[in-house]
C-alpha cells in the first residue's frame, strides 16, 4: 500500500501537558510456549523465532477488561499521590469492551471510585493509547479538564481463535494507566501525529459482531468473532510508518535521534520493532520492549512498556521520548515528549 506521505507543521497544545504518573497491570496466570504447543501445532522455538515471545498473561473467566483497567488506574493513582475523585475524566482506549454498552469507562470509574470523573471509550486498535494520550493533553490544554486519566486495557484472548496458531501466539491481556496532566512550561507532549487509512481494514479485522454483520450461530460456527490478520502486509506498513512517523517528529522538532533516550514502540512483534529502531539508527538498549513475557496487549502495549521502563530508571526529567504505534484500521501514530519529571 501506498501512503499519504504529507505531514503538517508541528501539533503544539495551549499549555505544557504531560505524563504525571504510570501504572499496569496483569492476570495472575502465565501461558508460556510450551502450554501454547499443547493446544495448537507450535513450537516454542517457532514462536520466538518469529515474534520474540515467550509467555503471556491470560485473565480468567469472567474477567474483563475494565477489571484490569481499574487496577492500572488505581496503581497511577497511587503513584501520583492522588485520589480517584481527583479526576476530571477517563479515556478507555480498548478493542475488546466488557459489553457494547454502557462503555468501559463507566466500568473503570465506578470500580475505581471516580466518581466526579466523566469518560468515553476510545477505539483505534494498537494506536488507542496514543490516540487516548492526545486527546487528553487536550482536554486539559484547554481548561476543560485538570486531570485526566487514559487506561489502555485489552482481554484479548476474548477475540482470539485459540485454534489458529498464526494469532494465538501473538497476544496477551493486560492494562496500564498515565495520568495526564499541566506540567512545568517546557515539558510534556512536544508533538503528536496520527494517521488512519481504511484501505488497510481487509488486512487486520473482525469480521463479525457488528452492526454489518450481527452475531449469528452462522458466524460463531464459521469464528467470525476472531481476530483475522493477514500478516505480512501489517509487518511491511508497521515497520515503515512507525519508523516515518518518529522520524517526522524528530525532525520537524530539530531533534537528532542520537539525542532520543527512550523510543516506546507498539508491541506487536519483536521482529517489527526492531526493524523500527534500526531505521532510526537507534540502539536496541534504548527502546522499551516487554514483548518476551506479556506479547501483544494491544491498547496495553505502550503504557505498560513505559511504565516498565520508568521503573527501570531509563528515563530522568528533560529526556526526549517518543511514542509510535501502528494497528487495524489501518490507524497509526507518533508522540514526541520532553519527560516531566
Amino acid at each position: 500500500m501506498t501512503q499519504d506521505s504529507s505531514y503538517g507543521p508541528t501539533r503544539r497544545y495551549a499549555k505544557s501537558v504531560g505524563i504525571t504518573a504510570t501504572g499496569q497491570y496483569y492476570p495472575e496466570r502465565i501461558v508460556d510456549n510450551h502450554e501454547l504447543s499443547k493446544m495448537v501445532d507450535t513450537s516454542n522455538e517457532w514462536i520466538v523465532s518469529r515474534t520474540g515471545i515467550h509467555e503471556r498473561r491470560w485473565v480468567e473467566p469472567g474477567v474483563g477488561s475494565s477489571d484490569l483497567g481499574a487496577k492500572a488506574l488505581e496503581m497511577a493513582l497511587e503513584r501520583r499521590g492522588l485520589k480517584a475523585d481527583d479526576l476530571d475524566a477517563i479515556v478507555a482506549c480498548t478493542v475488546t469492551p466488557d459489553m457494547l454498552f454502557p462503555c468501559t469507562a463507566a466500568l473503570i470509574q465506578t470500580k475505581s471510585g471516580a466518581s466526579r470523573a466523566y469518560g468515553f471509550d476510545l477505539n483505534a486498535a494498537c494506536s488507542s493509547f496514543i490516540f487516548g494520550l492526545s486527546t487528553a493533553a487536550g482536554l486539559v490544554s484547554s481548561g476543560a479538564c485538570k486531570r485526566v486519566a487514559v487506561v489502555g486495557c485489552d482481554v484479548m484472548t476474548s477475540i482470539a481463535d485459540k485454534k489458529d496458531r498464526n494469532t494465538i501466539v501473538l497476544f496477551g491481556d493486560g492494562a496500564g494507566a498515565a495520568i495526564v496532566e499541566e506540567v512545568e512550561e517546557g515539558l510534556g507532549i512536544l508533538d503528536f501525529e496520527h494517521r488512519l487509512d481504511g484501505r488497510g481494514a481487509p488486512f487486520l479485522y473482525m469480521p463479525a459482531g457488528g452492526s454489518l454483520k450481527p452475531a449469528t450461530a452462522e458466524t460463531v460456527a464459521a469464528n467470525e468473532h476472531c481476530i483475522h490478520q493477514h500478516g505480512q502486509e501489517v509487518y511491511k506498513n508497521a515497520v515503515r510508518d512507525m519508523a516515518e512517523i518518529s522520524r517526522v517528529m524528530l525532525d520537524r522538532n530539530g531533534v537528532d535521534p542520537k539525542d532520543l533516550k527512550l523510543f516506546v514502540p507498539h508491541q506487536a512483534n519483536n521482529r517489527i520493532m526492531e526493524a523500527a529502531a534500526k531505521r532510526l539508527e537507534l540502539p536496541l538498549e534504548r527502546m522499551a520492549n516487554n514483548i518476551a513475557y506479556y506479547a501483544n496487549t494491544t491498547s496495553a502495549t505502550i503504557p505498560t512498556a513505559l511504565h516498565q521502563s520508568l521503573e527501570k530508571g531509563m528515563v530522568k526529567k528533560g529526556d526526549y521520548v517518543v511514542f509510535a504505534a501502528f494497528g487495524a484500521g489501518f490507524s497509526w501514530g507518533g508522540m514526541l515528549l520532553k519527560w516531566a519529571y
